[in-house]
């Protein structure tokens, strides 16, 4: 008894406050536990729900989270699908070839240093077969597979007009991708003045070379075969602002804004040609006429869009087809009795300066034209070269000379001298540069622009006029509106063909028409209009 006494005195008897931590504990632990099999049976529940996307037009496809990807990851369907893996050299074109079979195409937006693209489809279900087909087998654009996904966008942000051709802007923005050789304004002018008329160019340089003012037209194509491709979009502003002409731009309708140094030509390049054999960081090599459009090129036009192949010269080139810089012309096919020095000066002055027309005695129907610059005469060149003067077809190009001299001057069948001096004339149009900036250059047509004309010349009188002096008279006449003050009034005359409208300017240009009781007769002035037709 005593042993067993000391026995349990020995024994240390547990503490009240340990038992309560330990039930504190065992409920924590059983609520813990509770807690994790409700998250579980939770997460399991919601693996089993299917979700039904209504896809457009009234087809609907179903998917299930227990054998997809988890819906907090999934992009919702959308008309735009976001490409991946295109090569570098892939254009819009190749991207609408390739994927136009699931749908329509409303607007294709590259992402070239990404080697991506966004394709904005008509509908839905175009964009769902995109993706699907991408899913299920190889989708190849220009012979590199894509990937296909649907992009986080409903609608591809477009540039202002970017998609309203009649918006009423005429400024396009081109980007030229992977521009191999240079571009200057001699090859976007070469490359957009054959679709419509040019009237100013600006590059600048920004991830590659881009420029402003074409026809949209040409987009996707390629100025040398498999490099330099168009891109062209409508661009932002409404007008180009042009501060001098070189290089990098040029206002073809102010000729004398800034004139670069002679004998630093502008040769020109052809749309779609093959490579230039040579060239060099400030130009080109020998000049290459546009080329004919190969049939295999993935830019192609129907035959009524395009002449079989275009060749159409670019004005102020100082070395036109190869010949020195020269600003004299050498015109042949003259009419022999209809044709004299001021007649030539009246045609040749709408394009530049004219300081001297001497006749060639050695060569009958020849003649030099000796212009302000060589500048004027391949604007001549350009818009006179071929044309039909009184039945005699003009051949104009430059001449071996850089001035003309005042020898063997003897007459001409009409009487008068085969020489004459010009340089002092008031009729001469780009004396300054406030007077060339107001002159459009334009090439012949079949409206006359008329101006200068006293107001109480009427239509009956100018028809008399056409016909005392043996020139075809005008089918149409309109007077533009004038203020009460105004000394002149001017307007325009459409005739049946550009050959009558060029005879009548040739002959009536610079007329003076007096009046009754005037002091001073007025000088009539033609000049060839923008207007097709009136």
């Amino acid at each position: 008894m005593v042993t067993s006494n000391k026995l349990l005195k020995l024994t240390p008897r547990p503490a009240r406050g340990t038992d309560t931590v330990s039930a504190y504990l065992w409920v924590l632990l059983l609520i813990l536990m509770f807690l994790v099999i409700s998250l579980v049976l939770i997460t399991r529940g919601k693996d089993t729900v299917s979700i039904v996307l209504t896809l457009g037009k009234g087809s609907t496809q179903r998917f299930s989270q227990s054998e997809d990807v988890d819906d907090a990851h999934r992009i919702a369907p959308s008309p735009v699908v976001h490409v991946r893996g295109l090569c570098e050299s892939v254009v819009e074109a190749d991207l609408v070839e390739a994927l136009e079979k699931f749908g329509n195409i409303c607007y294709v937006m590259m992402m070239p240093f990404k080697r991506q693209a966004l394709v904005e489809f008509e509908d839905l279900d175009s964009a769902y077969r995109c993706v699907l087909c991408g899913t299920k087998e190889a989708v190849y654009i220009a012979g590199q597979q894509a990937f296909f996904n649907y992009s986080t966008s409903k609608r591809i942000t477009r540039p202002t007009n970017a998609d309203d051709p009649n918006s009423g802007n005429k400024v396009l923005l081109l980007s030229i991708q992977n521009p191999l050789y240079p571009i200057t304004t001699d090859v976007l002018y070469t490359v957009c003045n054959p679709i419509g008329n040019v009237l100013r160019i600006v590059i600048f340089k920004r991830n590659g070379i881009q420029a402003m003012k074409a026809k949209a037209a040409l987009n996707g194509a390629d100025i040398y075969a498999g490099c330099c491709t168009l891109k062209i979009e409508y661009a932002r502003p409404s007008r180009l602002n042009v501060i001098r002409n070189d290089n990098d731009s040029w206002d073809y309708t102010k000729p004398f804004l800034v004139r670069r140094e002679r004998g630093k030509g502008r040769q020109r390049q052809a749309i779609l040609g093959e490579h230039p054999s040579s060239y060099i960081d400030n130009g080109y090599g020998s000049h290459c006429p546009l080329l004919p459009l190969p049939s295999n090129n993935r830019f192609k036009r129907s035959s009524h869009e395009i002449p079989e192949v275009v060749s159409y010269p670019l004005p102020q080139t100082s070395s036109y087809m190869g010949h020195a810089s020269s600003s004299v012309a050498m015109v042949s096919g003259l009419h022999p009795t209809k044709m004299n020095c001021i007649r030539i000066f009246n045609l040749f002055c709408l394009y530049g300066n004219i300081e001297k027309v001497k006749f060639m005695k050695s060569v009958p129907g020849t003649a030099l034209v000796e212009m302000g610059d060589e500048y004027a005469v391949d604007r001549a060149i350009t818009h006179l070269n071929s044309i039909k003067v009184f039945s005699k077809r003009l051949n104009v190009c430059v001449s071996k000379q850089h001035a003309v001299i005042p020898s063997q001057v003897f007459e001409l069948e009409d009487g008068s001298s085969s020489y004459k001096d010009f340089a002092m004339t008031r009729n001469n149009r780009f004396t300054s540069a406030g007077q060339a900036s107001k002159n459009i250059i334009q090439p012949p047509s079949c409206v006359l622009h008329f101006y200068n004309v006293p107001p109480c010349v009427t239509e009956d009188e100018l028809l008399q006029l056409c016909k005392e002096h043996d020139v075809p008279g005008f089918i149409k006449f309109k007077v533009f509106d004038a203020k009460p003050s105004s000394k002149t009034i001017s307007g325009l005359l459409e005739f049946d063909s550009k050959t009558n409208a060029v005879e009548v300017l040739t002959v009536l240009n610079h007329y003076q028409i007096r009046i009754p009781n005037g002091s001073n007769p007025y000088t009539l002035k033609l000049c060839f209009s923008t207007s097709s037709h009136l």
